[in-house]
């Protein structure tokens, strides 16, 4: 039977050069290879321990397995011994790096990169257990079974740190680094009087490497950028026989950090930003407040501008009119009946349209709320209507909460002429039993609901803002959306109706622009 593996089944890329083939007691064929490590096949599988596995080099000549069922490796620098219970490991994981034990040139060890082409087999176990192979100056043997090990742990010793230019010769704990140091060299070291060339070092600085380092024969470590923080280079080694110190030693050292990487730099920098924020929403704010103040002036100028208007032209021309025809009324004593009657009615005429001229100047100037008491204005309204109501007469009450506090004359106003309509339509629509107002004063926003339990309306009516040709309802949002405020409607059929208007005190209350220029503006219209 005859196979072929190939790449597809994890052999190496390119061409693999093989030196030796060897079949051990499970049925595994061992391949050893020049530059491609050791091969192994077993039921198509195909796996290969390298030096990323923890092999010295990759190239091998021979391997051979003695009594013990370790294998052993002649290899370009050395000869590799791999105890069993390492190479099963291996094999249940391929990506397992492997422990090793190795001789050399210090050992003895005649070392090649080629396998000889000219004795054949290369290797040979003897009865005893030995191992016999050939070199190129002649044959070596190695006996398993008396190998010297080397069963005392190197002790390890940290020799000094530098950052820089500056040395830290034999550093103790805490050892505190200059700040924006770029270069730190830790050096390091173990002592063993048997091989010293062959230990081994494990290294790890906590806080910058996730895994251990490992080195052979390498007594420094070089770290460059370390940020600011505090660290402990951990190491530890093991002899030429592969017995590690587990223990090892370690050092704490810490790199000082610069004022901008300080945490109360960073602290401060966000209250810095925040405070910008902050600074930003409240000038957005008083823009807003003062845009709204500019708003209300208007109003106000073009008011007071109108009711000036009607004054002067209006009714002083009417008046005017009327002293003329009450002289002419006077100079005819002759006149005919008939005339005398024109002239009487366009007297009264006149006189009616003096005093619509006047009760407009009076509404334009002055507030639709003479006193500031909301609550006593929208009492006497609700008398007012209940004793025109047709009618049965519905119960109706009004309460407040909170302290009273003074409203703004233009808000107040348009508050005033909302509750007007909306208790109109309580009282001559609803056909309500019973009709209250809750007026509510506190320091985050000022509060108006109007309730009956009347028939209600209809929710596509109330969907639709109102009926065709009634503009009650939209002409309420309008005033509520004009004076910053937030109106809600809720109605169903047969079960009543509740208005609530809700504005924030900021622009509701007189006391919050206390010193402000339309504050200012509005008692002096108050005063003439």
């Amino acid at each position: 039977m005859q196979e072929s593996y190939t790449s597809a089944n994890g052999l190496g890329q390119g061409e693999v050069e093989v030196f030796d083939l060897r079949i051990d007691h499970d049925g595994a064929l061992w391949a050893a290879t020049h530059y491609s490590g050791l091969i192994r096949i077993k039921d198509g599988h195909i796996a290969t321990l390298s030096t990323k596995n923890g092999l010295p080099c990759d190239t091998i000549l021979w391997s051979i397995e003695d009594d013990d069922h370790s294998v052993w490796l002649y290899t370009a620098c050395g000869l590799v011994r791999i105890s069993r219970s390492e190479l099963d490991a291996w094999i249940a994981d391929p990506n397992r790096t492997i422990q090793t034990s190795v001789w050399n040139a210090a050992d003895g060890l005649v070392l090649r990169e080629t396998a000889p082409s000219y004795y054949s087999p290369a290797v040979a176990k003897s009865t005893d257990g030995r191992v016999w192979f050939n070199t190129v100056d002649g044959i070596q043997l190695v006996d398993p079974h008396h190998l010297a090990f080397n069963k005392l742990p190197p002790p390890v010793h940290i020799e000094k740190i530098t950052a820089e230019d500056k040395t830290y010769d034999e550093p103790s704990d805490g050892v505190r680094l200059p700040v924006l140091v770029r270069n730190v060299t830790i050096d390091y070291t173990a002592l063993s009087l048997v091989a010293p060339e062959k230990m081994r070092f494990r290294y790890k600085l906590e806080g910058q490497d996730k895994d251990w380092r490992e080195v052979v024969n390498d007594r420094e470590v070089q770290y460059s950028n370390l940020p600011p923080r505090h660290y402990r280079f951990r190491v530890i080694a093991s002899n030429n026989s592969g017995v590690w110190n587990e223990e090892g030693t370690f050092l704490d050292f810490s790199v000082a950090p610069a004022y901008w990487q300080t945490n109360w730099f960073r602290t401060l920098c966000v209250i810095s930003v925040l405070a910008l924020l902050w600074a930003g929403y409240q000038w957005r704010l008083r823009q807003l407040q003062h845009q709204f103040e500019m708003t209300l002036d208007a109003r106000v100028d073009e008011r007071t501008r109108i009711a000036r208007d009607l004054h002067d032209t209006l009714l002083q021309s009417f008046h005017g009119v009327l002293l003329r025809l009450e002289t002419i009324f006077q100079l005819l004593p002759g006149t005919p009946i008939e005339a005398r009657e024109k002239l009487g009615s366009t007297i009264d005429q006149v006189a009616e349209a003096i005093t619509e001229g006047r009760d407009a100047v009076q509404g334009l100037r002055k507030s639709t709320v003479q006193s500031n008491d909301l609550a006593k204005a929208i009492s006497t309204l609700g008398e007012e209507l209940a004793s025109d109501s047709t009618s049965q007469r519905p119960a109706f009450h009004v309460a407040v909460e909170g302290h009273s506090q003074d409203l703004h004359p233009i808000l107040r106003d348009e508050i005033y002429r909302i509750a007007v309509e909306a208790l109109r339509n309580a009282f001559q629509h609803a056909q309500a039993r019973k009709v209250e107002v809750e007026i509510r004063y506190n320091d985050e926003q000022f509060r108006m609901r109007v309730r009956d339990d009347g028939k209600g309306m209809d929710p596509e009516i109330l969907s639709r803002q109102g009926s065709e040709r009634h503009y009650g309802l939209p002409g309420m949002r309008e005033r509520a959306t004009l004076i910053g405020g937030k109106l809600t409607v809720w109605s169903e059929v047969d079960a009543g109706t509740e208005l609530e208007l809700m504005l924030p005190a900021s622009i509701a209350y007189t006391k919050a622009r206390r010193g402000s220029w339309l504050s200012r503006k509005l008692a002096g219209t108050a005063k003439d």
